[in-house]
């Protein structure tokens, strides 16, 4: 599947989610590495008029998963990806639309991911995602691991 129909696949599969399609949640872009969201802030304005942390983790855990689930379609596989477990930290305030953005942490390479896949049926990942604040700096960052299993 070429990068374009997996982007438009993706979508189309968050939009499937009820939950997500309420969102009013869309893919802001993706440089083979990095995956954005963007969701605008009324959707998910908490009492105090910013954005509700519920939100913010939804959206980096969508986006993450999708990180995931767009290698495994570069690399032809066919595998379920779950989350395991994730650790959230909720820095600042935002007042402003959701821009999330995450991508593999560290100096962690995709290509043991995929061999370990290959070899053992399923194989995990630990990813880093982010929102953004209007000035450039953090209102929220996750990190989180991720499983994918092969189908058989």
């Amino acid at each position: 599947m070429n990068p374009d129909d997996a982007l438009r696949h993706l979508d189309a599969h968050y939009q499937a989610m009820p939950p997500v399609a309420a969102m009013r949640m869309r893919i802001a872009g993706y440089d083979g590495r990095q995956l954005r969201l963007h969701a605008p802030l009324a959707q998910h304005v908490n009492d105090k008029g910013c954005a509700f942390g519920g939100s913010m983790i939804s959206l980096m855990t969508l986006a993450s998963w999708g990180v995931v689930w767009l290698h495994l379609q570069a690399a032809g596989l066919d595998a379920d990806v779950f989350v395991a477990d994730s650790e959230v930290r909720y820095l600042r305030p935002l007042f402003a639309d959701l821009e999330v953005s995450a991508s593999l942490a560290g100096d962690a390479g995709w290509d043991v991911f995929v061999a370990t896949l290959r070899e053992r049926g399923r194989a995990r990942a630990t990813l880093a995602a982010s929102v953004a604040l209007p000035n450039g700096g953090v209102a929220a960052q996750c990190s989180a691991r991720y499983v994918a299993i092969a189908r058989r």
